[in-house]
Parts: C-alpha cells; sequence; structure tokens
C-alpha cells in the first residue's frame, strides 16, 4: 500500500547514516561501503533475474550505468568516509540539500528549466543553514569540518548523477539502472578497498554486520524499490516531500541510539534548511498544479 511504502521509506532513509556509521566498525568505511555494495548488487541481480528484468545494453544505456555508477562510487565513498568524523543525524541533514541542489543542475541540463524566485529564497535558505552547521563543525575540529564538506560533495554529485541518469534513462527500468551503476561501482570499491586497505577484518562486531546487511538490502534493494512504487503512484514532488521529514528523525535516531548531541545551532540550520526545502517543494507543487490535466 502507498502508506506502507511511505512507511518504509521514512524508515530507511531515516536509519541509513546511522547504519553507515556502525557498519565501518570493526572494519573500516572501505570495508563497510564495499562489503554493502557487493551484497547489493548480489541482492539486485536476484532480484532481476526473478522479476525478469531485461537490461538493455546499447549505448545510452551504458553511459546510464556508468553515471549511475561514478555516483554510487563517488557519493557513497565520500559519505562513509566522513561518518568517520560527523554525527550521522547531520549527513541526514546535509543529505537533505539534494533536491535544491538537483534543482539547480536542471537549470543547466534541462532546456527551458529556470530557477523560480521561491527556489532562489529556498536555496538561499538552505545555504544559510548549510554555513551555520559547518562552522558548527569547525568547532568539532577539522576533521568535522572536512566531513561537512564531503557530505556537500557527496550530495552535490548525486543530485548532477541523478538529472544525468534520467536524461539517459527515460527508457528503462530502474531496478536495471541500479544494477548497472552497482556493476561500475562494486568493481571500482574492491579495487579502492585493495590498494588503500586491503586488510581483510578478523572479526567484525555483530552491530556491524548487521548493518551491511541492513544496508545491503534495505538501503540498495527494497528502498528503491518502494521509492519507485512511490514514484508511479504519487509523483516526485509528493515523494520528495520525504526529505523534510527524514533529517529530523535521522537527528533524533543518532541522538537516541547513538548518543550523537545535538546542540542549538545544529537545530537552528536544520531549520533552514527544512524551510528552504518547504520552499522549494511549494514551487514544485504550484508549477505542477499549472499543467493541464
Amino acid at each position: 500500500s502507498i502508506p506502507a511504502a511511505f512507511t518504509g521509506i521514512i524508515l530507511v532513509w531515516s536509519t541509513t547514516p546511522l547504519a553507515i556509521q556502525w557498519s565501518s566498525e570493526g572494519g573500516g568505511f572501505l570495508f563497510g561501503v564495499t562489503a554493502r555494495m557487493v551484497l547489493g548488487l548480489v541482492f539486485c541481480l536476484l532480484a532481476v533475474r526473478i522479476a525478469g528484468v531485461k537490461m538493455p545494453w546499447h549505448i545510452r544505456a551504458r553511459a546510464a550505468y556508468l553515471a549511475a555508477g561514478v555516483a554510487i562510487y563517488g557519493a557513497m565513498g565520500l559519505v562513509y568516509w566522513a561518518a568517520q568524523y560527523v554525527p550521522s543525524g547531520w549527513i541526514a541533514v546535509l543529505f537533505g540539500l539534494t533536491p535544491l541542489f538537483t534543482t539547480v543542475f536542471s537549470v543547466f541540463c534541462i532546456s527551458g528549466h529556470r530557477l523560480e524566485r521561491m527556489e532562489l529564497f529556498g536555496l538561499a535558505l538552505g545555504i544559510v543553514g548549510l554555513t551555520i552547521i559547518f562552522y558548527d563543525g569547525a568547532s568539532f575540529g577539522d576533521g568535522a569540518a572536512m566531513g561537512v564538506v564531503a557530505v556537500v560533495c557527496s550530495a552535490l554529485l548525486h543530485a548532477a548523477s541523478s538529472v544525468w541518469v534520467k536524461r539517459l534513462s527515460s527508457d528503462m527500468h530502474a531496478l536495471a539502472v541500479t544494477c548497472g551503476g552497482l556493476m561500475v561501482a562494486v568493481p571500482a570499491l574492491v579495487l579502492t578497498w585493495f590498494l588503500f586497505d586491503g586488510v581483510w577484518p578478523q572479526e567484525l562486531p555483530k552491530r556491524a554486520r548487521y548493518a551491511i546487511a541492513y544496508l545491503a538490502l534495505f538501503g540498495s534493494v527494497l528502498g528503491f524499490f518502494w521509492y519507485y512504487f512511490l514514484l508511479g503512484r504519487v509523483g516526485a514532488v509528493r515523494v520528495n516531500l520525504i526529505t523534510l521529514v527524514t533529517p529530523v528523525t535521522a537527528l533524533l535516531l543518532g541522538h537516541w541510539l547513538n548518543g550523537e548531541v545535538i546542540l542549538p545551532t545544529v537545530w537552528l540550520g536544520t531549520g533552514f534548511i527544512m524551510c528552504g526545502l518547504a520552499m522549494h517543494q511549494w514551487q514544485m507543487f504550484k508549477a505542477r498544479s499549472r499543467l493541464p490535466v
């Protein structure tokens, strides 16, 4: 059902940042992200086979796989690295800027798309919130400040990739795009882990093992299914309203389950980002309401 899918998406997006931190315990961030994506690829290949989805291999399909794979490799690698230095709740808040970044990239990549006044104001509020959180991170040390920068770069890369993939894969099954992207990202991640770490952990904590399996199945496969199910049923505008909920729930989960301290400045920065996202979504809703039925 649609309410169940909404609930599933909110749970997955709210718990993913905390699970990323836990999955890196014992084996390091490179092992955590590599193990997750390898398992995710296995689950995705099984889903493709069970669902009977055919993966095209023409030029546009290969380009879409490459665009998706670069984002999986780069964006996830940056997030996992940043999770060593910044609280999990911050990751969800900063990654919530993705819809704003996507709109900006759409201006350059989609003919006829331009930023409306409300979208510009929302983007400005998001930047104010980002600045507040960045300076708050700087007070924690250079590692936290660089972690904030890494998460923002990850969101930028994810936004650019989503616009490019959408242009290339309009006639392709979403599961095929995900599987193709993982096929590109997994060899690159395995090679990176081998070159810069290459140490197989002797023993992973139970929490890390569960977190890797959870991220591989729910974060990489089921979350994807639920997202595209809602996209087809209720549209992108309503689905993106989830980004107004998950940063707050992720902050609270990090506080309750991981003992993360939420400073007043973090709430202030989060408030600015949420207001910016709300204005962005309101502008999209107005634009959609003007379209002919």
